[in-house]
């Protein structure tokens, strides 16, 4: 992700897998496969649009402080710093008003869960096991958006 003269990242260079749609999901993982995965996922719904990808917390935390997301996706091992980090930011009163947060992660233990929930994450996932309820989460949003929309 570049930077600007600021210091903070350049939410234009910020990855995108190219479509446009009304529901506008941040993918925060630092694994390329599992974007790639999800990626391919999540352009097959309808009205959906992915609006950022991004690997580190620091890159996180400037995308989603700004109300350009409906949806984030958020893993809670990044490349550098964590997900349950960006939790604590976005719980601080980051968060823009109604937007969605699933973490979703290979750390699945109960209190990884637990905090997340606290922190206000709205699902939370395990990667190995349920991968295809975050598409169901995502089409179930997408759907609704759609249907308020009209």
């Amino acid at each position: 992700m570049a930077n600007t003269d600021s210091g903070r990242p350049d939410v234009s260079s910020v990855g995108s897998c190219g479509r446009q749609g009304k529901l506008r999901v941040v993918i925060v993982e630092d694994s390329p496969l599992i974007r790639a995965r999800l990626c391919e996922a999540l352009l097959e719904i309808p009205n959906v649009e992915i609006a950022a990808q991004v690997e580190t917390e620091a890159d996180a935390t400037a995308v989603l402080r700004k109300p350009s997301w409906d949806a984030a996706v958020l893993d809670l091992q990044l490349r550098q710093g964590t997900g349950i980090n960006v939790l604590r930011t976005l719980a601080s009163g980051a968060r823009p008003a109604n937007t969605t947060v699933i973490v979703f992660t290979n750390y699945a233990f109960p209190q990884y869960r637990e905090r997340s929930l606290q922190l206000g994450a709205d699902y939370f996932f395990d990667k190995s096991r349920e991968f295809s309820r975050v598409r169901e989460v995502l089409i179930a949003l997408a759907r609704r958006g759609a249907a308020t929309s009209h």
